[in-house]
């Protein structure tokens, strides 16, 4: 098995114990108990069986704790398209729910899903679709 190659700094579990206690995230905590596993002497294959984790990815964890401290434990953004809905469209979407829909054209006295995307494509020129506006209502209210 080839050997850790890795240095780390006399705070490194001082460093990580804080980190256990301040991590709100499951994944961001499970990286740093391993990784303190390591950092206070046990081998890698032991730890990683313990933590049901690949030896792989607990070295791309160690080294990335070396390299870039408790940073390196975070969260990497991941690739792919933005979503649609942010919390301005969340808020906006919020705030023409509590308007009267009769002021916006010849509507129904009372909103529909549907109308609300309609007036909220026309307003913020983004187009959801009705289940999407029915999941935000939802969600928000």
């Amino acid at each position: 098995m080839r050997p850790l190659k890795s240095h780390f700094p006399v705070h490194a579990l001082t460093t990580l114990d804080t980190m256990l206690k301040q991590a709100k995230e499951a994944r961001v905590f499970r990286r740093a108990q391993a990784v303190r596993a390591v950092v206070a002497g046990h081998h890698i294959s032991t730890v990683s069986a313990t933590f049901h984790l690949a030896n792989a990815a607990l070295r791309k964890w160690v080294q990335r704790f070396a390299q870039e401290g408790p940073q390196g434990l975070l969260d990497r953004p991941r690739p792919g398209r933005p979503p649609k809905v942010t919390c301005d469209l969340e808020k906006h979407l919020n705030r023409l729910v509590d308007q009267d829909p009769l002021q916006y054209g010849p509507l129904h006295s009372q909103w529909s899903c549907r109308e609300l995307a309609t007036v909220l494509a026309q307003q913020t020129s983004v187009q959801l679709g009705r289940e999407s506006v029915r999941c935000l209502l939802k969600k928000t209210r």
